[in-house]
């Protein structure tokens, strides 16, 4: 298990089930293990998502862009949730964004 630092300082767990979870649906993110960890510490954006996660998002090359959906649960612990590649960045853009303010 590895964290990644929120841009609100708190530690955000990818446990082995979460990625998993993540590698079992998404199996293109197999290899991208640390690139989820750096999405969450280093996102271009944050958006709100429906019941309290965040989506952190980062591009990845021209086009592709990687979301990290995670939750922090308190000032000192979260986890994420999962995690995808995607090319369509506009339902995700209508969200309310987070960060940068």
């Amino acid at each position: 298990m590895d964290t990644a630092r929120s841009q609100n300082g708190v530690p955000i767990r990818l446990t082995g089930e979460r990625w998993f979870h993540i590698t079992e649906g998404h199996g293109e993110l197999a290899g991208h293990y640390f690139d989820v960890l750096e999405t969450v510490e280093e996102p271009d954006a944050i958006y709100e998502g429906e019941v309290g996660e965040m989506l952190a998002v980062r591009m990845v090359e021209p086009g592709r862009h990687l979301v990290a959906v995670y939750q922090e649960t308190s000032q000192d612990d979260g986890f994420i949730v999962t995690a995808f590649l995607t090319k369509r960045l506009g339902p995700i853009q209508r969200r309310r964004r987070i960060w940068p303010p």
